[in-house]
């Protein structure tokens, strides 16, 4: 859950801090105050975008850093420690953004991509805004809902059916690609002979090319190995050069050595070397009697080595390449000769295919109308309780003509509000306040399906009051039972079930705007709750009002609300 949040010079918010509670967690504040700006800056630290427009004005960049305790998260200790990173109970998220719009996030301390810091948000928190009940209206969100709602058993069966679906495309694409060469077959027989043959008969050989590279080197520079190496023999062989002299050495050496015995032994070192030196003058001279730099030996390897550039280009980057090329062209010949036997072969593998296809998607359907329906009970029930006593939901699951990767189910939220009206799609028939009661009832149910322990409503109380609101905070205090709830309101009835309260107002100091956030205890909170509810002035009556929502509101939070 989250612990603390840090912001600075994020817009109105010069240096604000606040400290959070497990539970319910309230903010109340003018509008205009900077509710909205704390839940941007929130956002922020979870990965959302950021903008130049959040920095102060007057300042160079704002950062933003978020305290969690983590301690009940497994799955995300196990993320990290795949990042390479420790983990403990808390981990502190810290975003940087400057002028220029470069940003930084950190993790512990640690710098980590953007990416990853998202990630990280999307295991802390779900923060559902007043744009979010709109996601409800999208095309897939009753299928997901109603997938998440029914847990690993339509998980599994989701994962089994994409598998099918796979196979399916792939032996289908595969029947195509036949089908389309059995049309073009005599072309492409022709082609994949032509190429074979080219290949064949250039008689390639891995390292082939390195050999004849290195040859070729050789070749081109004949002229001046045998002008050195003659030179070098002439140096060795004449009498009056290093062998001849060599030799003189020796004998001199030796005829020391008849008076001085250890001189031997430096005579037969010398001796060693005039025999090491002939076997070089020896192997010079096979070396250029053996050699052959004629220009007919050097065009063919320049022919060779152009063949090998000219298939390079044509089939691969290598020699290595050309010749997998080949054994692929080969294998294409052969199905191409058979390719009735393989059409009918792939035709009877798309059947089972299609078969399994089938069975998988009919399970599913199964799977997603049962949960569809206890899902579709549960949800009734909540906004029965949201003062919609005669309101219907329902999620209903046809079947589409059309395979795609999640199934074939066409799934979509039905609604009616009034009794005797018929249930219609929830897009054309739910208003601004019916759509958020709606979201808040999905929401409790859902409660136990979300593994993030952190929620945060933003506002989410648009377009209702009266019992309506009343009902709208149990709800998101059942919820507050299960995780942590932090919930942007103007409702008092709301704020009065929060189990931490927390003020924002709008200052002028010094000739600046700044935003600053009051935790408040039980008078201020009262006080608070009077603001909200339209009291004009401080009357005992009006003060005896608020107290007694904010009793009746603790009283209710100690029974047992489902």
């Amino acid at each position: 859950m989250l612990q603390s949040l840090h912001v600075h010079n994020f817009a109105l918010l010069e240096d604000a801090s606040v400290d959070f509670s497990s539970g319910f967690n309230v903010f109340t504040g003018e509008t205009g105050a900077g509710k909205s700006i704390l839940i941007d800056a929130f956002g922020t630290v979870l990965g959302s975008r950021a903008s130049v427009d959040y920095i102060r004005n007057g300042t160079d960049e704002f950062w933003v850093q978020a305290v969690f305790d983590i301690s009940g998260i497994p799955e995300l200790k196990t993320y990290l420690s795949r990042q390479g990173m420790e983990t403990d109970e808390e981990l502190f998220l810290k975003r940087q953004f400057n002028a220029t719009g470069k940003s930084k996030a950190f993790a512990n301390g640690v710098q980590i991509p953007l990416s990853m810091l998202r990630q990280i948000g999307e295991y802390l928190v779900d923060i559902h805004g007043q744009h979010e009940n709109q996601v409800l209206l999208q095309e897939d969100s009753a299928r997901l809902i109603t997938d998440a709602f029914g847990s690993r058993e339509i998980k599994n069966k989701v994962e089994y059916y994409a598998k099918c679906y796979e196979n399916y495309l792939f032996a289908k694409n595969e029947l195509a690609k036949l089908t389309a060469s059995k049309e073009n077959r005599e072309l492409l027989l022709d082609r994949y002979k032509w190429e074979i043959n080219e290949i064949l008969n250039a008689d390639l050989k891995p390292g082939e090319k390195e050999a004849l590279e290195d040859e070729n080197n050789i070749l081109q520079n004949s002229e001046k190995i045998i002008n050195a190496l003659g030179s070098a023999h002439e140096l060795l062989d004449n009498e009056n050069m290093v062998l001849g002299l060599l030799g003189r050495v020796k004998t001199n050496l030796q005829n020391a050595g008849k008076y001085d015995e250890k001189l031997l032994d430096i005579a037969s070192m010398v001796d060693s070397a005039w025999i090491t030196l002939d076997d070089c003058r020896q192997e010079i001279n096979k070396y250029l009697c053996d050699s052959d730099f004629n220009s007919g030996r050097i065009n063919a390897v320049q022919e060779k080595l152009d063949t090998i550039s000219r298939l390079e280009k044509k089939y691969g980057g290598s020699v290595v390449a050309v010749l997998a090329y080949l054994d692929e062209t080969r294998n294409k010949y052969e199905e191409l000769l058979n390719i009735e036997k393989v059409i009918a072969r792939m035709e009877k593998e798309l059947a089972v295919n299609f078969k399994q296809l089938q069975d998988a998607a009919d399970k599913l359907s199964e799977a997603r109308k049962e949960s569809a329906a206890r899902l579709s009970d549960l949800i009734t029930e909540h906004i029965h309780d949201l003062a919609m006593s005669n309101g219907i939901f329902n999620i209903t699951v046809t079947r589409s003509d059309d395979f795609a990767f999640h199934g074939r189910d066409v799934v979509k939220f039905m609604f009616s509000a009034n009794m005797g009206e018929p249930v219609n799609e929830m897009e054309k028939v739910a208003s601004g306040g019916e759509l958020s009661r709606i979201a808040l009832a999905i929401k409790t149910v859902m409660m136990n399906a979300n593994s993030v322990p952190t929620m945060v409503f933003d506002e989410i109380d648009s377009g209702v009051g009266g019992v309506t609101a009343w009902k709208m905070a149990e709800k998101i205090s059942i919820i507050s039972k299960v995780g942590q709830v932090i919930c942007l309101t103007h409702l008092p009835q709301i704020a009065a079930f929060a189990d931490r309260h927390i003020y924002i107002e709008k200052l002028n100091t010094n000739g600046r705007t700044v935003t600053i956030l009051t935790a408040l205890d039980r008078d201020e909170r009262i006080m608070e709750l009077m603001r909200m509810a339209g009291a004009v002035k401080k009357s005992k009556a009006a003060y005896n009002n608020a107290s007694e929502l904010l009793c009746a509101a603790e009283a209710r939070k100690t029974e047992r609300l489902f």
